[in-house]
């Protein structure tokens, strides 16, 4: 923190690395060569994992609740992300580590939540002719919404201290089960919906208790192991096309495999905000993405990292790592802001997208002579300032009555009813 208090605002370019990126990225992460023609079975691949999955969850939401249903799904959609991570975690490339690892949490707020909204917007438009000005959540949303504070709050101590050590990643595991354990109180979805389903989820529910069980467990299965198999060489071909391209390996390790690593989950996601009704269980969906990736993810990478080491060893934070931190809890801070009144609207997942959009233009251009250069050098630290003074505005404007925190308003509530008195109705 010292550091990068210091220097706040960065006087050389995010590190890049020397090599070329595409050896490098293939030394450090150890994926196959493969054929930039392998994306056209493995993309295939990749998409029908998140529709199995999707189905799975959308079917057991009537038999769990919601919650930890879409729990169990992010678990599945991730397991891409965290495998990358590992590896990183393991060759002690704790620059591309950090890089891939707030890359993955700005896409998923900054790119997700607002394609999210985009695509229902599309679709409810085409359907009832009239805009939709938001995203309107459910009561048992709650619990998601609040969920992503106590992550983000730990994660700004990691921040001041400069370090994750294993000692956070037992914290983090704990916040974890915390927030599994609230999520197991509440009931499933009420039988009502389910003759909205589509076809497949529909028969899977109304099928007998031994047949459905079944086929939930082997859809989850049948996702996950697509994503197994095919995860590697649809990331191993979209690094043959980044090589023959030229794009940086910082650039590929911060962007293009996230996003690639996170692709099942969009798929799910913007297969239910295409339902309209939908919508909602597609936004949580990414919300559960990213209280696991604040939490199980980070508690991973400090085991692993002391595991190859041979002894308990931190990993330690550079400056430009520290602005990268800072700059993506920012992000998450401001998208808790938007979601406390239990509502994502318009202009809220414009200003997301705007802001992560700023920053994901400029930050392969080098500092240098020039207006554009400039600017570009100084990017990520005027991104980070606007998080953080929108974010103080928003909790103002919460002190003040103007926003209404409804989402810690139903927790309280939901907290009162079924822990401490228990109820299960």
């Amino acid at each position: 923190m010292r550091q990068f208090l210091s220097n706040q605002v960065p006087t050389a370019p995010p590190p890049r690395i020397a090599l070329s990126g595409a050896f490098l990225l293939v030394a450090s992460l150890e994926i196959a060569k493969v054929s930039p023609l392998t994306a056209l079975w493995a993309a295939p691949a990749i998409l029908m994992s998140a529709i199995l999955i999707a189905w799975a969850a959308e079917s057991a939401q009537f038999f769990v609740s919601q919650g930890i249903a879409l729990a169990m799904l992010a678990w599945l959609q991730t397991m891409p992300e965290f495998a990358v991570e590992a590896l990183l975690a393991w060759k002690q490339q704790t620059p591309l580590l950090m890089a891939n690892l707030t890359g993955a949490l700005r896409l998923l707020t900054g790119l997700g939540w607002p394609l999210i909204y985009a695509t229902a917007a599309f679709f409810h438009r085409r359907k009832h002719r009239r805009a939709l000005k938001a995203i309107q959540l459910e009561a048992e949303h709650c619990v998601e919404v609040a969920g992503l504070m106590l992550p983000l709050l730990y994660m700004l101590g990691i921040w001041i201290k400069g370090t994750l050590t294993v000692w956070d990643a037992v914290v983090l595991v704990l916040i974890y089960c915390a927030y599994l354990f609230v999520l197991s109180k509440i009931p499933p979805v009420g039988v009502e919906g389910i003759e909205d389903l589509d076809r497949v989820p529909r028969y899977v529910v109304k099928s007998s208790p031994k047949v459905r069980n079944l086929l939930i467990l082997l859809l989850f299965a049948g996702g996950g192991g697509l994503i197994y198999y095919s995860a590697e060489p649809f990331l191993g071909s979209l690094l043959a096309v980044s090589a023959m391209l030229g794009v940086p390996s910082f650039v590929f390790v911060q962007w293009v495999a996230p996003f690639v690593s996170e692709f099942p989950e969009k798929v799910s996601a913007f297969y239910w905000a295409r339902t309209i009704d939908g919508a909602p269980m597609a936004l949580m969906n990414m919300v559960s993405s990213n209280i696991n990736q604040w939490t199980l993810l980070p508690a991973l990478l400090p085991i692993i990292f002391s595991l190859s080491a041979g002894h308990i060893t931190p990993i330690r934070f550079d400056s430009q790592q520290e602005l990268e931190l800072l700059m993506t809890i920012g992000q998450s801070l401001i998208g808790l802001m938007f979601l406390i009144n239990m509502q994502l609207a318009w202009w809220e997942a414009a200003a997301l997208f705007g802001l992560w959009f700023l920053q994901f233009a400029l930050s392969p251009i080098h500092p240098g002579p020039g207006l554009l250069a400039q600017f570009a050098g100084h990017v990520h630290w005027i991104v980070t300032c606007g998080y953080y003074l929108w974010f103080a505005v928003e909790v103002g404007r919460t002190i003040a009555h103007k926003r209404r925190p409804l989402a810690f308003v139903l927790f309280a509530r939901l907290w009162r009813q079924r822990i401490m008195n228990g109820k299960t109705a």
